[in-house]
């Protein structure tokens, strides 16, 4: 998802900076996307956007790790409380979503959106599906911090769409949970998307 996040944000315009628990895996990642745009890679987080692309698992101690340096900014929420080994939704009692896990542990001024976690790595790298721009479904409680997440995603090539406030993740999260279970079932091997017909 990193990756494919950073595919949007340089194709949009945007410079991007990878963080990694292994600065030299960031530093990797950012020599690869070198041609696509302005990227580079820091120990430490920066910016006005600051995507949380690791597994939903290892996501409340990342926010843990860089949290003086993430009040005041936009946490954008990419995951799925999945277990991916065998496809099971976790536990994220007493909170009704991941993403309220992730509000409840980040520091004060941090104003997570939740988005990106209805499409698949794959096809956001591409950017589309069937020639289609991918919709972006967005949540949360700061109306600026999802404009912001919202001109990434348009400048990207992709249609954002306001879900509502933050605990719509939790239908945002059982609607990328539906994609993945219904896979076998479509055959598209992770290829599909979810869109809003008007």
């Amino acid at each position: 998802m990193a990756r494919a996040v950073a595919t949007r944000a340089l194709a949009g315009g945007h410079a991007v900076t990878f963080v990694g628990t292994h600065i030299g895996k960031a530093e990797d990642l950012a020599d690869e996307m070198i041609a696509e745009g302005q990227t580079g890679a820091a120990d430490e987080v920066d910016g006005d956007l600051v995507v949380l692309a690791v597994p939903y698992t290892e996501a409340p101690h990342a926010v843990r790790q860089h949290a003086d340096r993430l009040s005041g900014r936009v946490l954008v929420d990419v995951t799925n409380p999945v277990d991916i080994s065998v496809l099971e939704p976790l536990d994220v009692s007493p909170f009704r979503s991941g993403a309220e896990v992730i509000a409840d542990v980040a520091p004060d001024g941090t104003r997570l959106v939740k988005a990106f976690n209805t499409t698949f790595a794959g096809t956001l790298l591409a950017g589309a599906v069937d020639g289609r721009p991918l919709d972006v479904f967005l949540a949360g409680d700061d109306d600026d911090a999802k404009q912001a997440v919202a001109a990434l995603a348009g400048d990207g090539g992709l249609r954002p769409i306001d879900a509502g406030r933050l605990a719509r993740a939790r239908e945002l999260e059982a609607l990328g949970y539906l994609h993945m279970a219904v896979q076998p079932a479509l055959g598209t091997a992770f290829g599909s998307a979810v869109a809003i017909v008007p």
